[in-house]
């Protein structure tokens, strides 16, 4: 059964490459490249074709800006299955954007640090691997400078996101409350997502109202960093992002000191490391929750909601011992249900939970790789254990799916798979479980 899982999910991956050199996520619904999603399909790929592996993520940094941005989404073909697409962006606004590639002017959690060290450790051929490190990691630092230089306002080494397409969690109900605090114009746009995908999934029309204004606020100033901080109703701190950073802040520094001659780029991720980690225990964890929990700048207010983004701190090395026995008793209590599939999206326990609509309950399994490898991180072996085989129990019985009910009986569907089928990181990170070294 494993063997022909991985053949499956290997067949996703092969088909969504494209002749570009980069992986799209899923067929129709997203026909360009995503940042993460790049660096998590990467994974999949280094277990059976590494040339592959090299080439997505060679692909994605290659459309990085003069200023060591990189955009969320890269256009590389025209396609008329997605809105807003290049058109919409204008990431040509910006003067320091890529000539070469059309995007958006957002990013994504930055991935690339722990994945360039991933695929150190899968790769067979570690020489040839180190050499293709060298010739990328400077552009994946070049990306954390960008960060601390440009988003880090209170100089305390945490990093906002102007956008809920930033965080990844795209319409989840924490940025509900902010939503609130706007009224923007009703756009007349055609949708495109919901021709492949039942609207009931996805996020609402005037939830889209919201992202699409928040992005003309930024065009507006030529995606100008400062500008946007200044302006922009959506300004927030996220631990899912700025525990991303730090993780991947461990792996370059790893990474530069086994090169050697770096010592200064080593001491600048060491130094904003250090307030990094002290800031996102102090201003984000949430005592009383036990669990981290956003930040709205704008408003000056923490968003007192738990979701799978609270626990991802325990991929890094932020929590204290206290902290992540706080984290795994809250993910237990509150997600962990006998009649549920870890780890829901969303805490079910609350009113806003809903199981089957993208960010707001269902389980995504790039988010379970990485609180797997947190909870092993931190000792807490069974409770990874479990979200590493109720992933592969959801894959196995459902498919390839973007995203997945948490309900163990799904009285709504024959199906617990949600979203885009045959979805690339669902394979790639199906992969990199089931071959991973116990």
């Amino acid at each position: 059964m494993k063997e022909q899982m991985i053949d499956k999910a290997i067949q996703v991956l092969d088909s969504n490459f494209q002749d570009g050199g980069f992986t799209i996520p899923s067929k129709g619904l997203y026909p360009f490249q995503w940042k993460w999603d790049s660096g998590f399909i990467a994974l999949g790929f280094a277990h059976y074709d590494i040339s592959k592996a090299k080439k997505e993520v060679e692909t994605i940094l290659d459309a990085q800006w003069e200023n060591g941005f990189i955009p969320h989404i890269v256009f590389h073909n025209d396609s008329d299955t997605y809105f807003p697409g290049p058109n919409f962006h204008e990431s040509n606004l910006h003067p320091l954007a890529s000539k070469k590639y059309r995007s958006t002017g957002m990013t994504q959690p930055p991935v690339f640090g722990f994945i360039l060290e991933r695929l150190y450790e899968i790769a067979k051929d570690k020489e040839d691997m180190m050499n293709f490190i060298k010739k990328q990691i400077d552009k994946v630092y070049e990306n954390h400078v960008y960060f601390y230089e440009n988003r880090d306002l209170n100089n305390d080494g945490l990093v906002y996101i102007y956008h809920n397409w930033e965080s990844g969690t795209d319409n989840s109900p924490l940025w509900d409350d902010i939503w609130e605090t706007m009224n923007p114009p009703e756009y007349t746009f055609e949708r495109r997502d919901t021709s492949h995908v039942d609207a009931s999934q996805r996020p609402s029309k005037r939830e889209y109202d919201h992202y699409l204004y928040i992005i003309e606020i930024a065009k507006e100033h030529n995606y100008h960093d400062a500008k946007i901080a200044e302006l922009s109703p959506f300004l927030v701190l996220d631990p899912l992002f700025n525990s991303v950073l730090i993780r991947s802040n461990e792996s370059l520094i790893r990474l530069y000191e086994s090169i050697g001659n770096n010592e200064e780029k080593v001491d600048y991720l060491k130094q904003h490391q250090l307030k990094s980690v002290q800031s996102l225990n102090s201003k984000l964890f949430h005592k009383d929750l036990g669990a981290y929990v956003h930040f709205d700048l704008r408003n000056n207010r923490q968003i007192p909601y738990i979701c799978s983004s609270s626990f991802a701190p325990l991929y890094s090395s932020a929590p204290t011992r206290l902290i992540a026995e706080s984290l795994a008793k809250t993910m237990l209590e509150k997600f962990g249900d006998a009649g549920r599939y870890l780890c829901a999206s969303f805490d079910p326990t609350h009113e806003k939970f809903n199981p089957k609509k993208y960010w707001r309950g269902p389980v995504w399994i790039n988010m379970n790789w990485i609180l797997y490898h947190g909870l092993k991180r931190h000792g807490f072996y069974d409770l990874a254990s479990r979200i590493k085989s109720d992933s592969l129990e959801l894959i196995e019985k459902n498919g390839f799916f973007e995203y997945f009910d948490s309900r163990q009986s799904n009285p709504d569907a024959d199906s617990n798979g949600y979203g885009g089928n045959n979805f690339s990181w669902t394979a790639a990170l199906l992969i990199d479980f089931l071959k991973e070294e116990v």
